[in-house]
């Protein structure tokens, strides 16, 4: 396929900021994505009320999106790696706005799931190619750095959802939730056109992998599913017992398919690499430990008074270290991953203790959150630092593949606890069951960091 990119103008191009350029653009995604997958939880209330719907059909509001989402993040960046990281990014953020407005003006529950599922499909474009966007735009020692501040955009706009979606919510209506993404689409549209580099190695699309896609799909969505039944969702159990299963087979057949399709979807050379295999379960890892308390502190502390402060420390924890990671742990990606992993077993740890008590619980979310701060753009340098370039958006999507289940699974954690707790009449004893189930994925993601070490990429 034959299809060309923008060139930068030449006095952006030959600027000594141009790769910092080119990240604070990608940063806009991160930043839109994150905030908008915080948001829009704040809204089902208003949701159910104005469109006299009940909360099982309005959760189809962020799990069609977060479905989506999964099952094509892969494809995106393998696509991207053959017609151009930059186009498809650019496209990405055309498709997230214009569904944003769709979502807006939706006259309906129906209507606004499948904005939602269009919006998903350009932040799968987004996300597969931005951590390929940001190490391919600046020099390898820069990459941390880079990568940290496109984390802290994430941490920021996870931190601001809360507080922002309420103000809108309460004082302009839901659908303001949607319209606040388009002026900021359109800006970003604008940036990456100017600011973004050109692909400069691609690897050859071939024939689509039709069934790989397909299968990976099936996959994550029965996955999930499965997940949601075991949960709580009011599903039979032969059929959450057959979702897992239909989730297992279907993932089978993909790793099976992949080695012997001529065009494969995830060329699976890129997981030959033990720091790529082992570095996708951390990241998995670390945002299952991130998102696991977002689920978890709203139902033990209330949706009211210092409930909102107390969620708003562990993004602005991860914020902090994100962007500073490199000054506060200097040398090499694996140190700087032990610390922050080993910081995020102590945090939870100690949460263990006290799981109630609004102050205590804010200190260590802090502290949590400063720990994957600097775990998680450490992680992410010795991943595609093991990815060949002309593999790097495929890399990069499998990175944020990661990223989502981790997400999805966080919650699951959470609910799965809350629910055990509820059905064996011990409610009180759910906080702590899910607190330690966080301990035992961070102690995981922990020994992810201590067996990793580094790898040069096959060319």
């Amino acid at each position: 396929m034959n299809v060309h990119e923008s060139a930068r103008p030449r006095a952006v191009r030959e600027h000594p900021w141009a790769g910092w350029w080119a990240v604070g653009t990608v940063c806009f995604g991160a930043f839109m994505g994150q905030l908008d997958a915080s948001i829009v939880t704040l809204i089902f209330p208003a949701l159910q009320r104005q469109l006299g719907a009940s909360l099982a059909a309005v959760q189809w509001v962020s799990l069609a999106y977060l479905l989506t989402l999964v099952g094509l993040v892969a494809a995106a960046g393998r696509i991207a790696d053959a017609v151009g990281r930059k186009l498809v990014y650019s496209l990405g953020f055309v498709v997230f706005t214009a569904a944003s407005a769709a979502c807006a003006l939706a006259p309906g529950l129906t209507w606004l799931i499948a904005s939602r599922v269009v919006q998903a499909v350009g932040a799968a474009m987004l996300q597969a190619n931005s951590v390929a966007l940001v190490v391919t735009s600046v020099r390898q020692q820069q990459r941390r750095a880079a990568l940290g501040l496109q984390a802290g955009a994430q941490a920021l706009g996870l931190a601001l959802g809360p507080a922002l979606g309420g103000i809108l919510v309460t004082s302009l209506g839901w659908r303001w939730v949607f319209w606040v993404n388009v002026p900021v689409g359109v800006v970003a549209v604008v940036a990456a056109h100017y600011l973004l580099p050109r692909t400069r190695e691609r690897t050859p699309l071939g024939r689509f992998d039709w069934v790989g896609t397909g299968l990976l799909g099936v996959s994550t969505t029965a996955l999930l599913l499965g997940l949601s039944a075991v949960s709580g969702l009011a599903l039979a159990a032969p059929v959450a017992i057959g979702l897992l299963v239909a989730a297992a087979a279907a993932g089978l057949g993909f790793v099976q398919w992949e080695r012997r399709a001529a065009h494969p979807l995830v060329d699976l050379e890129v997981l030959r690499p033990r720091a790529v295999r082992i570095g996708l379960l951390g990241a998995l890892g670390a945002y299952l430990v991130l998102f696991g308390p977002l689920a978890l502190f709203p139902q033990v502390l209330g949706e009211h008074g210092t409930a909102g402060l107390v969620l708003t420390a562990l993004p602005a924890g991860f914020a902090i270290t994100a962007v500073s990671a490199q000054r506060l742990v200097p040398g090499r990606g694996r140190v700087a991953g032990l610390v922050g992993s080993f910081t995020c077993v102590l945090a939870a740890g100690v949460l263990l203790v006290a799981p109630t008590r609004p102050v205590w619980t804010a200190v260590w979310l802090l502290v949590l959150g400063l720990g994957l701060g600097v775990f998680i753009p450490a992680n992410n340098v010795t991943i595609m630092g093991a990815v060949p370039a002309r593999m790097s958006a495929t890399g990069g999507g499998l990175v944020n593949m990661a990223r989502g289940l981790g997400t999805a699974l966080g919650i699951a954690a959470v609910t799965w606890s809350l629910h055990i707790a509820a059905v064996l009449h011990r409610p009180e004893v759910g906080p702590r069951l899910a607190v330690g189930t966080l301990v035992l994925v961070a102690a995981g993601t922990a020994l992810t960091a201590a067996v990793t070490r580094p790898e040069e990429p096959a060319r």
